[in-house]
């Protein structure tokens, strides 16, 4: 048995029910509405290490800073942000009064594992200019000294 991702107006299958309501939606306000925001929210994110930390920049533009949680758990670090966008257009043209109202939402989340090396209580993190920054220290280990064990 296959396994097939359910489609319920995909045009190939539905041929028969032309044009189809995604279609038809799709068709009809094309153009007419833009918007400012996307709900599906592919981002970059860089990391780099040094001697002293690792460094993890995402790219998130129209952010601000509380639309961030940001949270370490059982050596997990999670990056999230959410932002809901509405704007509304009222006026009058022609003898005709207009309202439009657009809304948007965009989130984004990302978690990764954290080594072992990392010193998850001093972690920081910065937003400037579009770019979410995290510092995560490493733990410095002192270098094991040679002993000499006198045998008895």
């Amino acid at each position: 048995m296959r396994i097939k991702k359910f489609m319920p107006l995909n045009v190939t299958a539905n041929a028969h029910c032309a044009p189809t309501f995604g279609k038809f939606f799709d068709d009809f306000f094309k153009g007419e509405f833009p918007t400012t925001e996307t709900t599906n929210r592919h981002t970059g994110v860089n990391i780099s290490e040094s001697d002293a930390d690792f460094l993890i920049e995402v790219a998130l533009p129209g952010m601000e800073k509380g639309d961030f949680d940001v949270n370490v758990e059982a050596g997990v670090l999670t990056i999230s942000a959410e932002k809901k966008v509405e704007n509304t257009d009222e006026g009058e043209n022609n003898g005709r009064k207009y309202t439009r109202k657009e809304f948007g939402f965009t989130s984004f989340k990302r978690s990764f594992y954290l080594p072992e090396n990392v010193n998850s209580d001093d972690i920081t993190a910065n937003y400037n200019n579009g770019i979410l920054s995290l510092s995560l220290p490493k733990i410095v280990k002192e270098e094991a000294k040679p002993k000499t064990i006198e045998i008895s």
